[in-house]
C-alpha cells in the first residue's frame, strides 16, 4: 500500500498501527535477507504504534497516521544507534532525535529500521557500507545506487511506502533511479539538517523518497519548514500537496544541451523521449538551455565535497567519541582508531580535502572551484530566464553490476556527473521514474527555481497521472501482492 492509503486507513479505523506495523515487519523480514536494505531495526517501534493509537483516539490529526518509515542511518535516532554506516560510529547512541525525526512522529510516522548506506555518505552505490552492501530489488546482482541505497531499496521492494535519505550530489536522485522510485531534494534550506551528522555541510540535505508522487509531497510537507536549530533553515512554508491540484500546463521545460551531448544509454534518451512526448500532450513548452560550466561542475564538487569532508570528519579522533584504539601514545592512538575506523573511500576523501585544503594548493584548487561554483549557479539563473524547470537524465545509466566501478574511483564519481551542479547551487530537483532499459529502470530529473519547489511536484504529477503510474511500482519479485 501507499502512504497515503494507509494514513487513510488508520484514521477511518479500518486498520490499527499496530497491524501495519506488523504485516510491514513481516515483509521485512521475507526480504531483508535478500536485499539487505536496513542496518538495524527500531525495537521501540510497537510502542510508538501504541502512541499513534492514543493520540488518534485522543482526537489528534496525523496526516502520516500509522505509516512506516526507514531512516537513512546518518540522521540521529534518540536511544538508536546512528552508524553512518561505518565502524567508526559502529556503538553511537545519539541523545536527541534529529529535527526530521521529531516531524515525522508529530505526523503519527513509525519509524521501522535504519537504512544502510554508504560510509559517512561517500559513494554511489552503497558497495562502501562497513555492514555490507545493500542490493537492487529489481535486480540483486546490480548495486542500488547510493548513497541512499537503503533507503531508495527498501520503498522499491515495498518494504516500507516512504523513507529518507540525504543528497549531498545525488545521493538521494541517483539511488532513486536506478530503483525506479521517486526521489526529491529540496532547495538547500528547506529542510533542517539539524541531527543529521555532517558529510560536506554546504552541500548536505535531506530528501525524501516514495513510490508516487502524492506519498512524496504528504512526506516532504511533513518534514519541510523552518528550524530555528538549524542556521542554514528558510522560512519558506512548504505546499507540496496543493501544488499537485494546479495545472502543468503552460509551463516551460527547457532541455539542457550539455547534460545530453554525451554518455548516455539508449534506456535514458528513450525516456528524456518519451517524457518529453507525454508532457507536450499535457500542454508545455519544451526549448533548449545551455550551462556551459556543466562539464566543470564534477571537478569542483569533488573538491568542494572532499574538502569540506576533511574538516567535518576531523573530529572522529579517537578520543571523544567514535572508535578508539588503545596505543602506547594519543598520537598513536589517533593514527590507529582513523586507519581502522574508516574505509577505503572515507580515507581516500580526507586525504584528497586535506590535500586541496593544504598551504601552496588552497588557491589553485579550493579557491578555483568556489569561482566555479558561483559560475555554474550564474549558467542556472540564466537558463531560468528562458524556463520554468529544466530536464536532464538523474543517471546516465541503468544500476550497475557489484565490483564493476569500486576498482577506478573516477569511473565511480561519473555515476554523479548529472546530480552535483544542483547541490553546488542549492536548487530543488527531483528524479522521476520514467522507463526500462530491459528491466532495469531509469529515471529523468526535473530542477526547479530556488524555492520553486512545488512546480516540480505539479510537472511529476501531470507525468505521474497520464502514465497511469507505469513506471512507479514494486519491483518485481518483490510484489506487494505476495504479503
Amino acid at each position: 500500500m501507499l502512504a497515503q492509503e494507509i494514513a487513510q486507513s488508520v484514521q477511518s479505523g479500518q486498520v490499527s498501527p499496530r497491524q501495519v506495523l506488523e504485516a510491514c515487519l513481516e515483509r521485512i523480514g521475507q526480504l531483508e535477507p535478500r536485499i539487505h536494505a536496513l542496518i538495524r531495526l527500531n525495537p521501540q517501534a510497537q510502542q510508538e504504534a501504541v502512541l499513534v493509537e492514543r493520540r488518534l483516539a485522543g482526537g489528534k490529526n496525523l496526516p502520516l497516521a500509522g505509516v512506516p518509515v526507514v531512516l537513512k542511518d546518518n540522521i540521529c535516532t534518540q536511544g538508536l544507534e546512528t552508524t553512518c554506516g561505518s565502524r567508526m560510529l559502529a556503538s553511537f547512541v545519539p541523545p536527541y532525535n534529529a529535527t526530521v525525526v521529531e516531524k515525522l512522529r508529530q505526523a503519527g510516522a513509525v519509524v521501522v529500521a535504519k537504512a544502510n548506506m554508504d560510509e559517512f555518505a561517500m559513494g554511489s552505490s552503497t558497495e562502501y557500507s562497513a555492514f555490507g552492501p545493500t542490493r537492487n530489488p529489481w535486480d540483486p546482482e546490480r548495486v542500488p545506487g547510493g548513497t541512499s541505497g537503503g533507503s531508495a531499496a527498501a520503498v522499491a521492494a515495498g518494504m516500507v511506502p516512504v523513507a529518507l535519505g540525504t543528497d549531498t550530489g545525488g545521493s538521494v536522485r541517483q539511488p532513486a533511479a536506478l530503483c525506479g522510485v521517486y526521489g526529491f531534494k529540496p532547495t538547500y534550506g528547506r529542510i533542517s539538517r539539524y541531527g543529521v551528522v555532517a558529510t560536506a555541510s554546504s552541500l548536505d540535505q535531506v530528501g525524501t523518497m516514495a513510490r508516487s508522487v502524492q506519498d512524496l509531497a504528504l512526506l516532504s510537507e511533513v518534514v519541510c519548514g523552518y528550524d530555528p536549530l538549524d542556521s542554514t533553515s528558510l522560512e519558506a512554508k512548504p505546499r507540496f500537496l496543493a501544488a499537485l491540484e494546479a495545472s502543468a500546463k503552460g509551463l516551460t521545460i527547457g532541455i539542457v544541451r550539455e547534460a545530453l551531448a554525451v554518455g548516455n544509454s539508449p534506456g535514458v534518451l528513450e525516456a528524456l523521449g518519451r517524457f518529453r512526448t507525454v508532457m507536450e500532450a499535457q500542454g508545455l513548452r519544451f526549448v533548449e538551455v545551455s550551462l556551459p560550466t556543466l562539464e566543470y561542475a564534477l571537478a569542483a564538487y569533488y573538491i568542494v565535497n572532499t574538502a569540506e569532508i576533511s574538516s567535518n570528519l576531523a573530529r572522529y579522533d579517537g578520543t571523544l567519541y567514535g572508535l578508539r584504539v588503545p596505543a602506547q601514545d594519543s598520537v598513536t592512538s589517533m593514527m590507529q582508531s582513523r586507519e581502522h575506523g574508516f574505509g577505503p573511500e572515507a580515507q581516500r576523501r580526507i586525504l584528497m580535502g586535506t590535500f586541496v585544503l593544504s598551504s601552496g594548493y588552497y588557491d589553485a584548487y579550493y579557491g578555483k572551484a568556489l569561482r566555479v561554483r558561483a559560475k555554474i549557479k550564474a549558467d542556472f539563473d540564466a537558463a531560468f530566464a528562458r524556463a520554468d524547470l529544466l530536464l536532464t537524465p538523474t543517471s546516465p545509466f541503468p544500476a550497475f553490476r557489484f565490483g564493476e566501478k569500486t576498482a577506478d574511483p573516477l569511473s565511480m564519481y561519473l555515476a554523479d556527473i548529472d546530480t552535483v551542479a544542483i547541490n553546488l547551487a542549492g536548487l530543488p530537483a527531483m528524479s522521476i521514474p520514467a522507463g526500462f532499459e530491459g528491466h532495469l529502470p531509469v529515471g529523468v530529473q526535473l530542477i526547479g527555481k530556488p524555492l520553486f519547489d512545488e512546480q516540480i511536484f505539479t510537472a511529476a504529477q501531470a507525468f505521474e497521472q497520464a502514465t497511469e503510474r507505469t513506471f512507479a511500482r514494486v519491483a518485481p519479485g518483490t510484489d506487494e501482492s505476495k504479503r
